[in-house]
């Protein structure tokens, strides 16, 4: 009977472990580092990717909206009435409008047709409204399916809403009736936000998505590229062959995922905060004069260590589907099902509301998503976030768990099994676990 290791011999055994993978993440980071895709995928497209894509999309939303601004908007009017008269000539004499009238005669068939933008009918007021000297009332009518369209009805209903409030404090004045009276109320809003308490919900709101895109996006090539890519390059066979234990190159090669995801993560945080503010500036109006978009110093240590525990998760996930490729395409293929769960309930939390609770901690991706928010907009509860850190390491031991069982096998690490992750599941775990009931 052999005795057991002694606590020196366990330290020793420990230590000579970590001195290999520590050396085998070394060579597998060099040779990642020296792969031109890698490099442009995991680290250039999170730092420069987005932060041009946001500049291009509000750019081109400046864009049309200064082309909408500068139209004029071709207005047929149907007029009955002095009244409506006084009105029309009113129309002519903003610049915004120039008043036409349809070729035909057809003036429906002119707004389909996009030649007349909107049709404006005045008359006069019917029922009680016709008891009223000089009331009116006005159709207007528009194809909500031209931007051109949509913009006259819109000019045309603040045209008409100001001329009215015109004309009811004329006639108030008349009777001697106060502008306070007639209103009745006045509405006042005051917003008790700072200008970086807004730059934070706004970053807040915004960044968890790219976030999520990017950590996935960061661990997409390496996870491929270390397994199926060394299959197909035929080095896959000396690697495992190495003088130490084929978990330790295992080990290494997740740690090198990893790490591609921690860095892609942390880039795109730090690109999107400091040029968010700059991209966003033509968008925003005076009253957003003070706004200001940085990521609280406190929170870095936090988004520091969200960014570590989903790429682990997405790199275990990742690197356990490409496992069972032989070529770089099969690889693609396998992970980007994985990939595309990842980034779904990521897209949906792209909204205002919802917040890290309890139930919602427990969701791998979601709650990494929602403790990202929190902590930059500085509304995190330390009880759902410790909840949220736990269910990710837990789900993070499942997919390295799993990782484990599927090595095993020496088909599966040798790349000559010909199924997939559910395929091995069913034929070799589930198949035992019946047979043994």
């Amino acid at each position: 009977m052999t005795a057991p290791p002694s606590s020196g011999a366990r330290r020793s055994a420990i230590a000579a472990a970590l001195a290999d993978v520590g050396i085998l993440y070394g060579r597998e980071m060099r040779a990642a580092l020296r792969e031109r895709s890698i490099v442009v995928n995991s680290l250039l497209i999170p730092t420069i990717l987005y932060p041009f894509l946001m500049w291009a999309l509000v750019s081109g939303l400046t864009l049309v909206q200064g082309q909408t601004e500068g139209f004029v908007s071709r207005v047929a009017v149907v007029a009955r009435g002095a009244p409506a008269e006084a009105l029309v000539r009113e129309l002519r004499r903003d610049e915004r409008f120039q008043v036409v009238s349809a070729p035909d005669g057809d003036l429906i068939g002119a707004v389909r047709r996009g030649e007349v933008d909107a049709v404006l009918e005045l008359a006069p007021g019917a029922g009680d409204a016709a008891q009223v000297e000089g009331s009116l009332e006005a159709h207007v009518t528009f194809n909500g399916s031209r931007e051109r369209s949509r913009a006259a009805r819109q000019r045309l209903e603040e045209l008409l809403g100001a001329q009215r409030r015109e004309i009811l404090g004329r006639w108030a004045a008349q009777l001697g009736v106060g502008e306070a009276r007639w209103q009745r109320f006045a509405l006042h809003t005051r917003n008790l936000a700072t200008g970086e308490e807004m730059g934070a919900f706004l970053l807040g709101l915004m960044l968890p998505l790219f976030f999520v895109i990017m950590v996935a996006v960061g661990c997409f090539s390496p996870a491929v590229d270390s397994t199926a890519g060394e299959r197909e390059r035929h080095t896959w066979e000396t690697t495992m062959s190495l003088a130490t234990s084929r978990i330790h190159v295992v080990a290494a090669k997740y740690l090198v995922v990893t790490t591609f995801g921690f860095i892609a993560g942390v880039a795109n945080l730090t690109a999107m905060s400091l040029s968010l503010g700059v991209i966003l500036k033509p968008l925003l109006g005076p009253e957003d004069a003070g706004l200001t978009m940085h990521i609280p110093p406190g929170a870095l240590p936090i988004l520091a260590g969200a960014a570590l525990l989903l790429a682990a998760f997405v790199a275990a996930g990742m690197l356990l589907f490409a496992s069972f490729a032989r070529t770089f395409k099969e690889g693609q293929a396998m992970i980007t099902p994985f990939y595309m769960l990842i980034l779904l309930p990521a897209v949906f939390l792209a909204v205002p509301g919802v917040e890290l609770s309890l139930p919602l901690a427990l969701l791998p991706v979601v709650n990494v998503a929602l403790l990202v928010r929190e902590a930059i907009a500085g509304t995190l509860h330390w009880q759902p976030a410790g909840v949220a850190v736990l269910s990710s390491m837990a789900a993070i031991a499942l997919c390295v768990r799993l990782a484990a069982l599927a090595l095993r096998f020496e088909d599966v690490v040798m790349g000559s099994y010909g199924g997939s992750l559910a395929q091995l599941v069913k034929q070799r775990f589930l198949h035992r676990f019946r047979g043994a009931t």
